[in-house]
This record gives C-alpha cells, sequence and structure tokens, in this order.
C-alpha cells in the first residue's frame, strides 16, 4: 500500500458524507502505512469534462497519429489513467443519485477505460491491464440498498465492480453509508457502522 488514490466524486463539498468517510478511511490506511503518498481527486470541485469528439478519437490513436489538437485533449486522459496505474490501493466515493453513480465519477472512469492501458482485447477476449489493486467503494445512500426490497434498485455498485473488473481489478471491498434519510438516530447510526467497517478494513490492510 505504498500509493493511495482517493477520487471523491460529490458536489456537496463539506456535507458529502461518501467524501467524509472516504477520507477518514484514507487518514486510516495512512497510520496504519504512514510511508504510504496519497493522490486525491477531488470531482465534485474539479469535475472532469465528458468525452467530446476530438478526445474520443484521440484515446483511440497512438501518439504518434493524433493531431495537434487531439494530443493536447488527451493531456488529462493520460495523467488520470497514469495516476491510476500508479497507485496499489484506490478510494472510490460516491452518493447514490438516481440508482447510479455521479456523472463526474463516471466521467473519470471513461477517461481511465483506456484500451491499450488499462484493459486489451485479446484473442481468448479482453484483458484488464490495472491488476493488483485493492479497491475500496464508499456508497452514501439516503435508503437501504445494501440489502432488501431495494437492492435491485442500487446499479451503482453492480456497474462500478464490472467496469472495475473489466479493468483487471476485482479485489473490492464496498462501504456503505446508507439509510441516512431516516431521522437523527438513523442518520449517527449510519455514519458509526462505516467508521466501524473502515476501521475494520484499515487493520486487515
Amino acid at each position: 500500500m505504498s500509493s493511495i488514490l482517493l477520487v471523491t466524486s460529490s458536489p456537496r463539498g463539506a456535507d458529502s458524507l461518501s467524501t467524509k468517510i472516504a477520507s477518514e478511511f484514507v487518514d486510516k490506511l495512512k497510520a496504519q502505512n504512514p510511508a504510504a503518498t496519497v493522490a486525491h481527486r477531488d470531482l465534485g470541485r474539479n469535475p472532469i469534462a465528458h468525452l467530446d469528439t476530438v478526445t474520443t478519437s484521440a484515446i483511440k490513436k497512438q501518439p504518434a497519429d493524433r493531431t495537434a489538437d487531439e494530443a493536447a485533449a488527451v493531456v488529462e486522459s493520460d495523467a488520470l489513467t497514469a495516476e491510476l496505474l500508479a497507485a496499489d490501493t484506490v478510494v472510490l466515493a460516491t452518493g447514490l443519485i438516481n440508482f447510479n453513480i455521479y456523472s463526474t465519477l463516471k466521467s473519470w472512469i471513461d477517461n481511465v477505460a483506456r484500451a491499450g492501458l488499462t484493459f486489451r482485447y485479446t484473442a481468448e477476449g479482453p484483458e484488464g491491464l490495472a491488476k493488483n489493486k485493492k479497491v475500496y467503494i464508499v456508497l452514501s445512500a439516503a435508503g437501504v440498498y445494501s440489502e432488501g426490497p431495494a437492492m435491485a434498485m442500487n446499479h451503482a455498485v453492480p456497474y462500478l465492480k464490472t467496469v472495475l473488473a473489466f479493468m483487471g481489478m476485482t479485489d473490492v471491498e464496498v462501504i456503505y453509508v446508507e439509510g441516512t434519510a431516516f431521522g437523527p438516530e438513523a442518520f449517527e447510526k449510519a455514519i458509526a457502522s462505516a467508521q466501524e467497517r473502515t476501521q475494520q478494513l484499515a487493520l486487515a490492510a
């Protein structure tokens, strides 16, 4: 765990529970390994632009084949991808919005899911190249989506696990901060439960 990448995506700033729990968790991981470095991508404060025509064209080409505009357009995507590949541990934080992840996090994924860099196609099928990483997903939700009748509406975790596995990241833990809309007692219980789980995971890392 020499390099930790924290990616937060909420636009709610200091009010974001996913950002709060994820940031506290990284502090706990760092306490277990003081020599670890931390890179933080705050997509809520500094969102990544959605892919456009130029960038989409650029990421499909070899560097030597790109136009000047394409070369400029792909700089951020290259930096984000390199940052991901350099990390040993990845912590992704998002709220559950309309049953899925924030669009800011989706833009990050679209920029780091790069053929030839984080995955490749082979005769046997696609192969993930961003391997040997531990990934933690911190998901906050007003309702309860980890189990029960609303579980089928939780498209965030299945999607993230699928796209992470496609890129080679299959060792994934999920930390829920859920049921926060059910009154002050439930709110505090949700935070305490998430903090207890992050402490356990940090000690086990």
